[in-house]
């Protein structure tokens, strides 16, 4: 059994909600590839590919909807700058 690292969705700001993210789409593909070597050896293929590396944002994408959903979209608190 893995050990439990994810505790909560909740965040305090939409920059640790990206973050969250983030963590939660390199965690999945631990999980996916559990072998460290194995991913090492493979991630200079896909990390130069665009289309990879369109597909692996889309993943963060995916997961900071669930993230900021989790969150309230913190409930207008917090302004986006853009």
């Amino acid at each position: 059994m893995k050990k439990k690292w994810l505790r909560s969705l909740k965040t305090n700001t939409p920059q640790e909600g990206f973050e969250l993210a983030i963590l939660l789409a390199q965690k999945g593909i631990e999980y996916t590839q559990p072998s460290e070597t194995i991913r090492k050896k493979i991630r200079p293929k896909y990390s130069r590919n665009p289309d990879n590396l369109i597909a692996a944002s889309e993943v963060i994408a995916i997961h900071y909807q669930t993230v900021a959903a989790a969150n309230d979209y913190w409930k207008s608190n917090t302004k986006v700058h853009f």
